[in-house]
């Protein structure tokens, strides 16, 4: 019987995946997978699993979504078990919920199935907890694709709604964002924490404050997620990740 499973497979360490989606890919006849899922998750899949590769870089995309819809429905209209492998968590950020509504339209069953998202994990493996008592009591998830696109009085209401503030995407246009921040009544001193291949054995963070981040990122690209607040200060204390992972990496 057909079914396409949308999974997340989590931020990149392998062992972050939830037994279901592991489940999903080892029952799978076609995966089709991003580009930043740790690829070793394929090693679970039967042998003569089909992989298709449908990861998009910045500028340059692999298969088009609509493409990815197209071949979602061709393979479960064939009776096969689908699996749509995605980086994170496929309602955060990752479009499957666009994948599901095509899926709906078709008559195809599919099944959701979460994933831990980058704005949490990348921030825990970094040490940064995005809710502490006394210091944030909220956090929000925000595509900072396109900092232009948002009004002065949508900046002010991210910059008043909550304490910690989680930027996906935004590293290419990361100096315009501050810009539109500060404008919006953040402080220049507001601590910024920028992690790079977040939970893979490669992570690097840098930290800083709004005012002087931009001199760093020089040491960074994406993909990296971005985490702003006073939760950002409790990174010297809580660190943990990047020193077992370069012990282990010698």
């Amino acid at each position: 019987m057909s079914k396409v499973y949308i999974v997340g497979a989590g931020p990149g360490d392998k062992e972050l995946i939830t037994l279901k989606g592991l489940r999903a890919i080892k029952e799978a006849d076609v995966i089709l997978y991003d580009r930043l899922i740790n690829n070793e998750l394929l090693d679970y899949a039967k042998e003569d699993c089909e992989l298709i590769f449908c990861g998009k870089k910045p500028r340059l995309h692999g298969l088009i979504q609509e493409e990815i819809h197209r071949l979602l429905v061709q393979y479960a209209k064939q009776g096969k078990v689908v699996t749509r492998l995605k980086g994170g968590d496929p309602f955060i950020f990752g479009r499957g919920g666009e994948e599901g509504q095509v899926l709906k339209a078709e008559n195809i069953p599919f099944e959701i199935v979460p994933g831990i998202t980058s704005g949490i994990s990348a921030a825990a493996y970094a040490g940064i907890p995005l809710t502490h008592r006394g210091v944030s009591g909220s956090v929000s998830f925000i595509n900072a694709s396109n900092p232009d696109n948002r009004s002065e009085e949508e900046w002010e209401h991210i910059v008043k709604g909550v304490d910690t503030l989680c930027f996906y995407m935004g590293v290419k246009h990361f100096p315009r964002t501050v810009q539109y921040l500060i404008n919006a009544g953040l402080k220049p001193d507001t601590p910024v924490a920028m992690i790079h291949w977040g939970t893979f054995a490669h992570q690097k963070t840098i930290v800083g404050t709004l005012a002087d981040i931009e001199g760093k990122m020089s040491e960074i690209s994406n993909p990296s997620m971005i985490v702003i607040g006073e939760v950002v200060n409790l990174h010297k204390e809580l660190q943990w990740f990047e020193q077992i992972a370069a012990e282990q990496l010698n």
